[in-house]
């Protein structure tokens, strides 16, 4: 290889460690891979009322100088496409931008839940802001703009672990002030969910404004994590995953196949697609065991007391009309 081809290729390299650095963020596992049918799906492309309801309450963790001041009350979202990142042109969403590092959730007035392995220390507490709305919409699919009011920082970490033995990853993190404009999520206090349910992931892959995949199940469910064949890719790591029917939140998407795989012809990478029963799945931390989440967030409310009407007292049933002489005289000569 000549000089300017060895260039050439250190240049094509770096942009693949950055990217790939981006992506997985300082992660423990590569994050994800399509399964079957790329299944996600823009915000604007959505109908389901109750997917767009839960992604309203869904965040996504943003470095701050990619956040670029537009005026008093709105910032534009800056970083690389897909595509200047050294992911191939044909692939979906290649022309939009990436700015999340991870994604996160929120299930009380100012705290959220995200993967334990993007926040590990207050250090990175203090390093990211944590955006809701960071979507496209449908007249512009390119260019993101976040009203100001819409962006907390992290105050502090409340629980956090990152256990290779358990293999546990999450954090409970509280932020500068409360989410007044939209409502926490409703989660799983005890047990877990069924091996074949249906489930549905909202977070940021690749960095991506929001994306909602559905068409996932459960695969296999332990007392720490469970198994699905979600549609996920770094920078889904902290997404919530759902029950799709009751929208209660299952767990935390956390680790999985490896995303993005390196086609030498293109000189790009392209998605990592497996059959939908196929590779060990993505791996998705049960919200049951994220310490302190009951005791900081309160009990769920009691669903309202439904008191059953009193029965009424059955009528008595009619008695015959008892008649007087002159009114049985009356109705024998007249007939009345």
């Amino acid at each position: 290889m000549n000089g300017k081809g060895a260039s050439m290729h250190k240049s094509h390299l770096f942009i693949l460690l950055i990217l790939s650095f981006h992506l997985s963020f300082a992660g423990t596992a590569q994050i994800k891979v399509i399964y079957g049918e790329d299944n996600r799906e823009d915000v604007s492309e959505v109908a389901n009322p109750l997917y767009l309801q839960l992604s309203l309450s869904t965040a996504g963790m943003i470095k701050p100088e990619d956040l670029v001041e537009l005026n008093n009350e709105q910032y534009s979202v800056a970083g690389k496409s897909l595509e200047e990142a050294g992911i191939c042109a044909e692939e979906r969403f290649s022309h939009q931008k990436t700015a999340a590092s991870c994604s996160g959730f929120l299930v009380d007035k100012n705290k959220i839940v995200t993967a334990g392995h993007c926040i590990r220390s207050q250090a990175d507490c203090d390093r990211y802001l944590w955006a809701f709305d960071y979507k496209v919409t449908a007249t512009s699919d390119t260019e993101v703009v976040l009203d100001k009011k819409q962006v907390y920082k992290c105050r502090k970490i409340i629980s956090q672990k990152l256990d290779r033995d358990s293999e546990a990853d999450y954090a409970l993190i509280e932020l500068d002030r409360q989410v007044s404009d939209r409502s926490p999520l409703n989660f799983r206090r005890k047990g877990k969910p069924q091996v074949g349910e249906s489930l549905v992931v909202i977070g940021h892959p690749s960095g991506l404004p929001t994306k909602i995949a559905d068409g996932a199940i459960v695969r296999d469910v332990n007392d720490v994590f469970l198994t699905a064949n979600l549609d996920t890719y770094g920078g889904n790591s902290g997404s919530a995953v759902f029950n799709a029917t009751t929208g209660m939140v299952e767990g935390i998407l956390v680790r999985g196949e490896t995303d993005y795989i390196y086609d030498d012809v293109r000189d790009c990478r392209v998605s990592n697609v497996l059959a939908n029963d196929a590779g060990d799945g993505e791996e998705v931390t049960l919200i049951t065991i994220v310490e302190g989440l009951d005791r900081v967030v309160g009990k769920p409310p009691k669903p309202p007391v439904v008191v059953p009407p009193k029965p009424t007292e059955p009528e008595e049933p009619s008695q015959p009309v008892r008649l007087s002489w002159w009114q049985r005289l009356l109705r024998y000569l007249f007939g009345a």
